[in-house]
């Protein structure tokens, strides 16, 4: 029934000026953004967030997945040019994308980036396809205890994932959800933690938190780090290899898709593991091993495959049971929430078109990376020679007419200004900023099913631990919380 949704879906929007439009300009946007480093794919899509406040949830997924899909392929320009990723999971691509630039093949290393990522997100699309409602009818099973323990566990992996130690992740998490508390009770209408303060009673909008976190913090670190401009931008060259060149990395495009798909839909594993997973395994596969780091076509095109197909990974976890498994995501289901849609296992029993409809926007991402990609990439290593400087002050100015839309208040702009120099002073102590997103975002949830679990247990916190579900998801919470602190205890021990 979903893929005659989703052939439905993608005619629809194929006959649509307006998505073709939005398309268009998210995946351009997104390549040119990724392509910059310091501007992550988390960074560009707070910063564009407030401009999907005007459309419709159909067309504001289209926007923002295009810009997702195609920043996370725009990482590996910066990386095969200049060696610095523009994205986490580009870290990968540099090992053998730099070489092969610096032998004057910047074009055919771009290009097995370029379609390494289709082929990539084209098997996490269609593994998405198949794992999504699979999972989601399981956890139509799920209810309020198992919800509340779900999002425990989701806080817990992502805190531990976020860098840092573990103890500071789930600190700067509980922050975040008493976050998610400011405003009127939904229950007693009771105001809690506003101060008084009219402009708190509502409570606190995700997006102008969302943007100065991972906006404004990131334009002051890298303002304050005095990053003038970057290396020199090797030519291109010629971009289009030999297609036996291309064609014999079809086993290093199969694997990586495959690998990043299933890592990615791993809370909090992310794109970088997935890469790194896929680099060590085409180095072991390799007959030639020692070529790896040199300029090896397999060492980008696996990881560039993995890279892209964790995107449809990350979305399962997300759009099933609404846990983020990542910064990105968090940002989606953020989208998602304003636009009223909640995401979980009823979203596609109740919207099996929206549903549809971020399978098509997936798609249609992938296939436009691949030909504007091919089309404006000597256009993207232009805008690369940019100074940096000039190009965080717009972003700056971005973050704050992003923030003053929203609702046309200046409170809304002081909120951004806040949390992006709490952003910055996070990242001055080593605290990790993402947790408190994920906080604020999951905070409500954790808290509707909590109060609804006891008020249908009549007050017995019991019901946690009775339904096995919902035990398991406890005692994988504990684990994961005092796994570093045997590890640690075994190396002391160890160490005497």
């Amino acid at each position: 029934m979903i893929l005659d949704v989703f052939a439905q879906t993608l005619l629809e929007y194929l006959s649509t000026p307006l998505m073709w439009g939005l398309a268009l300009i998210g995946v351009g946007i997104g390549i040119v953004l990724g392509a910059l480093p310091g501007v992550s794919s988390t960074m560009a899509l707070a910063i564009l967030l407030p401009v999907s406040f005007g459309l419709d949830p159909a067309a504001a997924m289209l926007f923002l997945i295009s810009v997702f899909v195609s920043s996370v392929y725009g990482g590996s320009i910066s990386a095969v040019l200049v060696n610095i990723p523009g994205t986490p999971g580009a870290i990968v691509t540099q090992f053998d994308g730099y070489p092969l630039a610096q032998q004057g093949k910047a074009g055919h290393a771009l290009a097995y980036a370029l379609i390494a990522s289709t082929v990539g997100g084209l098997i996490g699309l269609a593994l998405l396809v198949t794992l999504a409602p699979v999972v989601a009818q399981a956890a139509m099973s799920f209810r309020s205890p198992e919800f509340a323990m779900a999002t425990v566990f989701g806080l817990v992996l992502l805190s531990f994932a976020s860098g840092g130690s573990t103890f500071r992740g789930i600190l700067v998490a509980a922050i975040g959800v008493l976050l998610g508390m400011v405003g009127f009770d939904r229950l007693t209408d009771i105001g809690r933690f506003d101060f008084d303060s009219r402009a708190l009673q509502a409570g606190i909008e995700l997006v102008p938190v969302t943007v100065g976190i991972f906006g404004l913090a990131e334009v002051l670190r890298n303002l304050a780090a005095g990053r003038e401009g970057l290396p020199r931008v090797p030519p291109i060259g010629r971009l289009l290899p030999p297609f036996g060149a291309v064609a014999r990395l079809w086993k290093p495009m199969l694997r990586g898709g495959v690998i990043g798909t299933f890592v990615g839909a791993i809370p909090a594993a992310g794109s970088a593991i997935a890469v790194a997973l896929t680099y060590a395994q085409e180095k072991r596969l390799s007959r030639t091993p020692e070529t790896f780091g040199t300029g090896e076509p397999a060492g980008i095109a696996g990881p560039e495959s993995a890279n892209s197909a964790s995107v449809g990974g990350s979305l399962v976890p997300m759009m099933t049971l609404g846990i983020p498994g990542d910064p990105i995501t968090a940002v989606l289901m953020g989208a998602l929430l304003i636009h009223g849609l909640r995401p979980g296992p009823m979203l596609f029993a109740n919207n099996p078109g929206f549903v549809a409809g971020v399978y098509v926007a997936v798609f249609l991402a992938v296939i436009l990376t691949l030909v504007i990609g091919f089309g404006f990439m000597r256009v993207v290593a232009q805008i690369m020679r940019v100074p940096r400087v000039l190009l965080f002050c717009t972003i700056a100015l971005l973050c704050v007419v992003g923030a003053y839309a929203i609702r046309n208040n200046l409170i809304d702009v002081y909120i951004m200004l806040f949390f992006g120099v709490v952003g910055y002073l996070m990242l001055l102590l080593r605290l990790p900023p993402a947790p408190l997103v994920f906080g604020l975002i999951m905070g409500p949830i954790l808290e509707e099913n909590l109060r609804r679990s006891l008020i249908l247990s009549r007050g017995s916190w019991g019901v946690f631990i009775e339904r096995p579900i919902s035990l398991a998801l406890i005692a994988a919470s504990l684990a994961a919380v005092l796994a570093p602190l045997a590890v640690l205890a075994w190396r002391r021990w160890r160490a005497r």
